[in-house]
C-alpha cells in the first residue's frame, strides 16, 4: 500500500513540475512562424516570412526539449542568455524531396512551411535547420523573437472557418488535434465533405494502434470552401480554384498530389485547436502525399480512399517511409545506404540495432527470405524506401507497403504507438 502511495505522489510531483516547467516558459497560445525554404541542389536558405499568434496551444507540455523523430529538419526554441532549449520539434518539407529531383539540378526555387510553436513568455532565439539525407546540416536560421513585438499579427480571433467534431474525447492538451481539411469542395458540396471526413476518420480509427488509442485523439472537420469543384490535373490541362491551390503532377509525378501553399492552410486552421493535418480533395483521381509534420493530402472519391488516407498519414503523422520498391532499382540519392535511415520502419543494417532488430524472434535469418513469410511476420526483408537492394523492411506486406494489405505492420504499429505516447504521457 505505501509503495502505491508514493509511487502515485511520484507521479503527481513529476506533473506538477512538468506543467510548471510549460508555465514558466510559455503561456496558452500559439506561436504560428512562416518561412521560405528556398534554393537548388547545391545552395539553400532559410528566410523568415511572418510571424502570427494564435489564441491557444494545442501542442504537447512534456518533453519539451526531446525530439519526437530526428526528421530532414528541425526547430529548437532557446533562452538567448543561456542557450538553454526549452522546445524543440521536427519536420520534413516538399522542398526537401525537390532538392532531390533533377529540375533542382539548374532552377532556384522558393517553398512556403509553417510550424507551430508554443508562445513564448520572454524573447526567445528560435534555430531552424535543414538536414540532407546524410543527417548533414545544409542550412540554419537563427533569429529572435520577441512576445510583445508588434508585428506578430493576431489571427483566429474572428472569422473561425465553420467546423465540426467528428470525435472529442479531451481538451486540447489532452490529446492528439487532428484537424481534415476540405480541398476543392464548393459551398454547396460540404455535406459531402463532411461524410468524406467522417469516412476518412471511421478508416484511421479502424488500425491498429489507433484503434486501440482512439480516446486519444480529437478529430475536427473543418469546411474551407472553394470556387470551383476539384482539383487541378495538369496533365489534362485542368486547372481549378480551389482552398489550398492543390494538384498532381508534382514534381512531374502523375499521381503525387500536393500544395506549396501551405500558409492558406494554416489561415483556414486559424481558431481551430490543430496539431495535425490531413486534406481531402473532392476527386476520383487516383493519387496523394505525405508530408512528416506538415500536412496529408489524399483524394476522397477514389475507390481506394480509405487505405491511401491512413498510409498517407502513417508519413505525416508517423514519420513512416514508404516500404515498396522498383526491382532492379537503387535509389541512394534518397537513402544513401551507407547510413541509418531515420525513420522507424526501415534500415540499411548500418545501425540496425536503432530499429527493430529486438523484436526480431531467435533464430530469424537476416536478410529474411520472402517465400519464409508467414514464419516470420517480423523480419529484415530486402526492399523498402524505394530501393530493390541496400534497404531493408521489417514485415514481407504492410500498409505502408501496398494499399491491399489491411494493417501496419508490427513494427511501424509500435512506431506509432510510441510516437502517440510522446504526444500524450507526462
Amino acid at each position: 500500500m505505501k509503495k502505491t502511495i508514493f509511487w502515485l505522489w511520484g507521479l503527481l510531483l513529476a506533473t506538477v513540475l512538468q506543467a510548471q516547467d510549460f508555465n514558466t516558459y510559455f503561456c496558452d497560445k500559439t506561436l504560428r512562424v512562416d518561412y521560405i525554404f528556398s534554393g537548388n541542389a547545391s545552395v539553400q536558405s532559410i528566410c523568415l516570412d511572418g510571424l502570427s499568434c494564435l489564441p491557444a496551444w494545442a501542442g504537447r507540455k512534456h518533453s519539451l526539449d526531446r525530439l519526437p523523430l530526428t526528421g530532414n529538419g528541425q526547430i529548437a526554441v532557446r533562452l538567448p542568455e543561456s542557450g538553454k532549449v526549452i522546445y524543440r520539434t521536427s519536420f520534413s518539407s516538399l522542398f526537401h524531396e525537390w532538392l532531390e529531383t533533377e529540375e533542382a539540378q539548374s532552377v532556384t526555387k522558393g517553398f512556403e512551411n509553417t510550424f507551430l510553436l508554443p508562445y513564448p513568455l520572454q524573447p526567445v532565439e528560435v534555430e531552424v535547420t535543414l538536414l540532407d539525407s546524410r543527417h548533414r546540416v545544409r542550412t540554419r536560421l537563427k533569429h529572435m523573437v520577441l512576445p510583445d513585438d508588434i508585428l506578430i499579427q493576431q489571427k483566429g480571433g474572428t472569422d473561425i472557418t465553420p467546423h465540426r467534431y467528428l470525435q472529442q474525447c479531451g481538451t486540447p492538451d489532452e490529446c492528439i488535434d487532428v484537424a481534415i481539411l476540405a480541398e476543392g469542395y464548393t459551398a454547396q458540396e460540404m455535406e459531402t465533405f463532411y461524410r468524406d471526413a467522417a469516412t476518412a476518420c471511421e478508416s484511421l480509427f479502424g488500425h491498429e494502434p489507433f484503434r486501440e488509442l482512439k480516446n486519444r485523439f480529437n478529430v475536427v472537420a473543418v469546411g474551407s470552401v472553394s470556387k470551383d469543384s476539384g482539383v487541378s490535373i495538369p496533365r489534362l490541362g485542368e486547372w481549378r480554384r480551389t482552398a489550398f491551390s492543390s494538384h498532381f503532377s508534382t514534381f512531374y509525378s502523375d499521381r503525387y498530389l500536393t500544395t506549396s501553399r501551405i500558409k492558406s492552410i494554416h489561415d483556414a486552421l486559424a481558431g481551430i485547436p490543430y496539431e495535425h493535418i490531413i486534406i481531402l480533395a473532392n476527386t476520383d483521381e487516383y493519387g496523394g502525399g505525405g508530408i512528416y509534420n506538415s500536412y496529408t493530402l489524399t483524394t476522397a472519391h477514389h475507390p481506394k480512399f480509405r487505405p491511401v488516407v491512413v498510409h498517407e498519414f502513417g508519413h505525416s503523422f508517423g514519420g513512416l517511409a514508404d516500404e515498396y520498391f522498383y526491382d532492379n532499382d537503387v535509389m541512394t540519392d534518397t537513402y544513401p545506404i551507407d547510413v541509418e535511415p531515420w525513420e522507424q520502419n526501415i534500415s540499411t543494417r548500418v545501425d540496425f540495432s536503432s530499429k527493430w532488430e529486438k523484436m526480431l524472434p531467435n533464430g530469424t535469418p537476416v536478410p529474411t527470405p520472402t517465400e519464409l513469410a508467414a514464419r516470420y511476420p517480423i523480419g529484415v526483408y530486402e526492399g523498402g524506401g524505394y530501393s530493390a537492394k541496400g534497404i531493408y523492411r521489417p514485415a514481407d506486406n504492410c500498409r505502408m507497403r501496398t494499399n491491399e494489405h489491411p494493417a501496419f505492420c508490427p513494427v511501424c504499429q509500435q512506431a506509432l504507438r510510441q510516437l502517440i505516447m510522446f504526444y500524450t504521457e507526462p
